[in-house]
């Protein structure tokens, strides 16, 4: 498949879950998929950094305990302890990482969809390596003017993976999201709000985007060997 023989590693990914729910629901969520995509993923599951505020629309399918992200208004266009989110993260990133990129889904997938472009701005996650690689489950751009400028001000060449169900409420949300990447791979699938299963389709699109980034990771430890030659050789 794609690059395997000479992979150096699996890329590594960390998964940032649903609102109201945790990082082992998405464990079994992201575990639909199947083995051979799976397999070739180093994944992270973290739970976010603030207990259930209120009920959760998982429970009686999945077992509590639930956490969010951050708190919002009605309109989502302002945040409760966004930027302790924020700072959460990247302390994660920096005691569990090095991490290539993430994986969102719901609020998850909002926030992996904003963070590139905060990154890129100098507003979030300054401590740790540029994010290379997003895949976007459910998602949608943030509502709140002072992020959206920092987030979205610039098409953003992080390689990005989205998932578009036929009958997800955010589904027009993350279409607006996919015009924020220059060369962004969609998948459409006829479920709603939910991590899909992967039919024949999808899953040539998801193992091609796998195979993209692995021809990413060989030649940035190509280029990176070649920088440690260069180095030895200016060292003699």
């Amino acid at each position: 498949m794609g690059s395997e023989g000479s992979i150096v590693r699996k890329p590594r990914f960390l998964c940032l879950h649903g609102f109201r729910t945790s990082g082992e629901i998405m464990k079994i969520q992201l575990h639909k998929w199947p083995k051979s995509v799976i397999d070739r993923l180093d994944l992270v599951f973290l739970d976010a950094p603030f207990p259930c505020q209120g009920k959760s629309d998982v429970e009686g399918i999945f077992d509590p305990p639930y956490y969010e992200w951050f708190q919002f208004n009605k309109e989502f266009t302002e945040y409760t302890n966004f930027e302790n989110c924020l700072e959460y993260l990247e302390d994660r990133m920096i005691k569990l990482g090095p991490f290539d990129g993430l994986i969102g889904f719901s609020q998850g997938a909002i926030l992996s969809g904003g963070l590139p472009g905060l990154q890129a701005k100098g507003i979030a996650l300054q401590k740790v390596p540029k994010l290379k690689f997003i895949i976007i489950i459910g998602g949608a751009k943030f509502k709140s003017a002072k992020v959206v400028e920092n987030a979205y001000s610039s098409s953003l060449e992080t390689l990005s993976l989205h998932f578009l169900g036929e009958t997800d409420f955010l589904r027009p949300y993350g279409t607006e999201l996919i015009k924020s990447f220059k060369n962004p791979v969609v998948v459409h699938h006829p479920k709603g709000h939910t991590v899909p299963r992967l039919d024949d389709k999808s899953l040539e699109k998801v193992t091609g985007f796998i195979d993209t980034i692995e021809q990413h990771l060989v030649m940035e430890e190509d280029k990176n060997g070649d920088m440690g030659m260069e180095e030895d050789k200016n060292g003699e």
